[in-house]
């Protein structure tokens, strides 16, 4: 569905995008993440024809979006972060304008506008105007300019930035519904929101890909092995003098939490099962373990270790629950 060959942006000496590939199917929703500055906005302006690239090629459906792009735009909704709305409009003036220039025929306009509303349930605002509307209706207003003319893929940047909990679940469901017949990518800073919904995530960092998977592929690929995690009711130093006895344990890192309590966090060499001689260690010294399980490997982790940020963040952590 979409194509990225070599990808090259560059202002001046600085070079935003650099040498990109990837290519993505249809029928899913892939996640694009990348730390400030890492050239996602760029990539996504460049592939909805916004912007022109310095090199490289976009392939959109087949059409190049530089040489065919009334052809390759046809195919795109976007949403910026930013939502294109006119707000001196009611949502139904908007939506018939975009549709308009859309080039919908207006034979089927009515009814794909009354249906799109009916999505992204905003059926009871159309009357309004769009300035009287919450930040949450917006979103929605800015998601239904995106599917008017019913494009194969939909670009969504930062859809739910500025929503409250129930205003994110419901624009998460809505997303999730609009991958199964489109293909669909979301960018987001919220790593939660992309574990929950996208089927597949791609990381950029300084205007490369450094990584690309599905989630569940790239938590396998990113396991700590053999790795233990360990909530004690009990102080450091007194930990210290168990975990001592245990000279396979070769990192441990300790941090305590706000109720006193102590995470544990070790990485144990080779492939040696010490959980059973842990709990009797610490029964016999009488700490009770509140919790321990093998260290899982979140999105998080995965985006801090491949765009370097990792120790930064701990050193945050760590100074977090002091």
């Amino acid at each position: 569905m979409i194509e990225v060959k070599h990808l090259v942006k560059k202002y001046g000496d600085h070079t935003a995008v650099n040498d990109l590939s990837f290519t993505l199917e249809s029928g899913k929703i892939y996640g694009f993440l990348g730390p400030n500055g890492a050239g996602k906005s760029t990539t996504m302006n460049m592939m909805t024809g916004y912007i022109a690239s310095t090199s490289g090629q976009i392939l959109i459906n087949g059409h190049d979006i530089l040489t065919e792009t009334e052809e390759a735009k046809k195919c795109i909704g976007y949403l910026p972060e930013i939502p294109p709305l006119y707000v001196d409009m009611t949502v139904w003036e908007y939506l018939i304008t975009v549709a308009d220039l859309k080039k919908v025929p207006k034979k089927e306009r009515n009814a794909q506008l009354e249906k799109i509303m009916e999505t992204v349930q905003i059926t009871d605002m159309k009357k309004r105007l769009i300035k009287n509307l919450s930040k949450g209706y917006r979103q929605r207003v800015g998601i239904a300019q995106a599917l008017i003319g019913y494009p194969e893929i939909i670009i969504l940047d930062e859809p739910t930035v500025g929503l409250d909990p129930k205003q994110i679940i419901e624009i998460r469901d809505l997303v999730k519904s609009l991958g199964k017949d489109d293909t669909v990518i979301l960018s987001s800073h919220i790593l939660t929101e992309i574990s929950a919904v996208c089927d597949y995530v791609l990381i950029i960092n300084k205007g490369r890909l450094v990584a690309a998977d599905a989630t569940e592929n790239l938590s396998k690929m990113f396991a700590r092995q053999n790795s233990l995690e360990l909530l004690l009711d009990v102080s450091q130093e007194e930990a210290e003098k168990v975990l001592d006895k245990f000279p396979q344990i070769e990192t441990v890192h300790f941090t305590t939490l706000a109720d006193q309590t102590l995470r544990v966090e070790l990485n144990v060499g080779g492939d040696t099962d010490i959980r059973r001689e842990l709990f009797f260690a610490f029964a016999d010294a009488r700490i009770p373990i509140l919790e321990m399980k093998n260290a899982s490997v979140t999105l998080e982790d995965i985006f801090l270790e491949v765009t370097g940020n990792a120790d930064e963040t701990q050193k945050n952590r760590e100074e977090e629950t002091r």
